[in-house]
């Protein structure tokens, strides 16, 4: 790594997490604890560093969400972005800023950089085929499909990309596509999208790449092979009503598609950083001075965005914005064997892991097992046996036997002494040697080799202290006894340096106890010290009990369970089943359009004994005056939900066409409250 401090200047980000959800481990292994681990690095070695990152906020995942809860968009994203910051701070992680990409700096950033590129003929407007759900009555984004890759025959593809070729794909030509809102079949019909030319990039982004020979390789040969089958036109633009409008007066109605104006987020939220330290103009200097190296970690599924669709975004604006410099991405954590899925609650959600276990602990695990160059697997097992097994039995009894030792015989007191043996010298050298290779690893984004290598200090050290026994030195040769003590806590103030990437407020810990500074640059490892006193002695780690952990086998194991079931077949329903079913006549005696849904009206029902409320999406094909007096087919015994903040108590039953929904009215008189049957 260059030591150019002077120049030289490091632009960090990590993927924007999307603000529907709280975070799971596989994220936090990919595009966080790494990002995380290397800037900490970066900041022992004295190096200028920023780290940026934001929630990513618009797109129909958002707006659906938010219309389920009954809320706006915007209070989705507020309330998962808090949840989000929440869970990063549990685990230490630290940004120079967190943003979000619907505030008004990004809005006008992202149609700023749309404008570039369609002024300079990069941007066509096109006539294009897109899945169309009748039964939810919108056009589906990409992510909103599933179905067989047409590539390599797998299912589960989603409408933009496979996950097991790790192609794009033209999403029309899913095989069995599925809507994966509601389930149903969706058709294919025609709108209109504005589309980035990618073929004009591809001789400057294959130039661009011939410089990044030292990009990981399952980086390189996922890009090499994907601009090997062809770059194609993207389409930019979304027919949903939450995200940036299209800058355009014939666009009224599209929104920018989601992933151009994320990436736009890294730049907003630097220039939110700028602007929250009183030097608005400092972002530049990251951002446009090509001495800065910009490092994005993100997982596999986000390379072909990161490397082909950002740069092309990058290259042709009016301000001469830098480059990626590194994109290490890393593979997927699996939990248990099976691939994490967020929409089946497959997963270990930070929030829920906080509950119980300290975020360090998690820190150093994920980093230890980090699916760097191929799939990991995590397991609650395994968890406890390199919490208890590595941290606890070999850090934690190094630095437990040394101040016990210590307090007992020297009164905490470890001083230099005035020689060492050849035994204490080869073990120092030893431990030199390797922090260097540690300062490697860390340099190559190799978390997984540094988690090892710092453990591998604390094994020397507990072998030193086995090998020079100083309980029996201690009643023939006090200052042989004394020797073993001090090289042994130079082994551990190494290590409380080196370490501290991946556990920085245990290693603030080990340094207090050792009345050491608070922090220490990377260049004082080898420095030594003359004399500390030891402070007050407590256990660095606690076990994890085996309760604990089968407690949390046990949750993991029924969402496996649950998972598989869903997977294996889809239950049919019984006669006994139906018949649970109860559906009455139902006569609407008032109805109100909900005024901040484009499709939604509140009725008010009237049973026979009882009035009832419900919610239901038949605004766009009913007024309300219309519907006054109707007889309806009810289904009253669903459990109550909120939509849009109203309360609804049951569902009326309609048909829906492509085009339009149409109640099912009863011809005859029957009186309210009958039952159907």
């Amino acid at each position: 790594m260059s030591k150019s401090k002077n120049q030289e200047k490091y632009l960090v980000t990590s993927a924007l997490p999307y603000a529907n959800g709280d975070l799971h481990i596989g994220q936090i292994a990919g595009a966080y604890l790494p990002a995380d681990i290397f800037v900490r690095y970066l900041k022992l070695k004295g190096e200028n560093v920023l780290y940026i990152c934001g929630t990513d906020e618009h797109g129909a995942p958002i707006s659906i969400k938010a219309e389920a809860e009954g809320i706006t968009p915007q209070e989705l994203v507020d309330k998962y972005h808090k949840i989000i910051k929440k869970s990063f701070k549990g685990l230490e992680i630290n940004f120079d800023n967190f943003s979000g990409t619907a505030r008004p700096i990004n809005d006008k950033l992202s149609q700023e950089f749309f404008l570039n590129l369609y002024n300079k003929g990069y941007i066509e407007k096109k006539i294009s085929q897109q899945f169309y759900c009748e039964h939810d009555k919108r056009f589906l984004s990409d992510r909103y499909v599933e179905g067989i890759c047409p590539n390599c025959g797998a299912e589960g593809a989603r409408g933009d990309q496979c996950d097991s070729c790790g192609k794009l794909i033209e999403t029309i030509k899913l095989g069995n596509p599925v809507c994966k809102i509601c389930g149903n079949t969706p058709i294919i019909k025609e709108t209109t999208h504005w589309y980035l030319n990618l073929p004009k990039f591809e001789n400057k982004l294959k130039k661009w790449l011939d410089t990044k020979k030292y990009w990981k390789e399952n980086v390189r040969n996922f890009i090499l092979g994907w601009i090997k089958s062809g770059l194609k036109e993207r389409a930019i633009t979304r027919d949903i009503n939450w995200g940036v409008p299209v800058p355009l007066e014939d666009a009224k109605g599209k929104v920018l598609y989601v992933w151009f104006d994320a990436p736009i987020g890294y730049i907003s939220s630097t220039i939110e950083w700028a602007e929250k330290i009183g030097k608005p103009e400092k972002w530049k200097e990251y951002w446009l001075d090509p001495q800065t190296k910009m490092i994005h970690f993100l997982g596999k599924d986000n390379i072909p965005f990161h490397t082909i669709i950002w740069p092309s975004m990058l290259m042709e604006q009016e301000k001469e914005f830098i480059l990626p410099y590194d994109v290490p991405a890393n593979e997927y954590l699996n939990i248990q064997g099976e691939k994490i899925s967020t929409s089946r609650n497959l997963a270990v959600w930070v929030g829920d892991y906080l509950k119980y276990f300290d975020g360090e602990l998690l820190r150093y695990v994920l980093a230890a097992i980090a699916p760097e160059n191929k799939d990991s697997d995590f397991t609650w097992s395994n968890f406890q046996i390199k919490v208890n097994s590595e941290l606890a039995n070999i850090l934690g009894n190094l630095a437990n036997r040394v101040f016990t030792f210590s307090k007992r015989y020297f009164g905490g007191v470890i001083q230099k002494p005035n020689e060492f043996s050849e035994l204490s010298q080869t073990t120092l050298i030893g431990a030199n040697e390797i922090v260097t290779e540690i300062d490697e690893a860390y340099s190559n984004y190799q978390v997984r080799k540094a988690a090892k290598l710092c453990l591998d200090i604390a094994r020397l050290g507990n072998k030193y202290f086995d090998e020079t026994k100083p309980w029996e030195k201690i009643k023939k040769d006090k200052n042989q006894a004394a020797e073993t003590l001090y090289v042994c806590s130079e082994l551990l103030r190494k290590i409380s340096i080196v370490l501290s990437p991946i556990l920085p407020r245990k290693m603030q810990e080990l340094h207090k106890m050792m009345n050491l500074p608070v922090e220490d640059l990377w260049d004082k490892y080898n420095d030594g010290f003359e004399k500390i006193h030891i402070d007050k002695i407590q256990p660095l780690f606690a076990k994890i009990d085996d309760q604990d952990i089968e407690k949390q086998e046990k949750l993991l194991a029924q969402k496996i369970q649950d998972r598989k079931k869903k997977m294996d077949h889809k239950e049919e329903i019984t006669y006994e089943d139906f018949s649970k079913m109860e559906i009455r006549v139902a006569t609407i005696i008032s109805a109100n359009r909900i005024k901040r849904s484009n499709k939604l009206t509140k009725l008010i029902l009237d049973l026979g004994e009882e009035k009832r409320q419900i919610v239901a999406g038949i605004s766009k094909d009913y007024s309300d005056e219309e519907l006054i007096g109707k007889k309806i087919a009810l289904l009253v015994n669903l459990k109550k939900i909120k939509l849009m903040g109203v309360e609804s108590n049951g569902m009326l039953l309609a048909a829906n066409t492509e085009d339009e929904c149409s109640l099912l009215i009863l011809d005859k008189d029957i009186p309210a409250g009958s039952v159907i049957s």
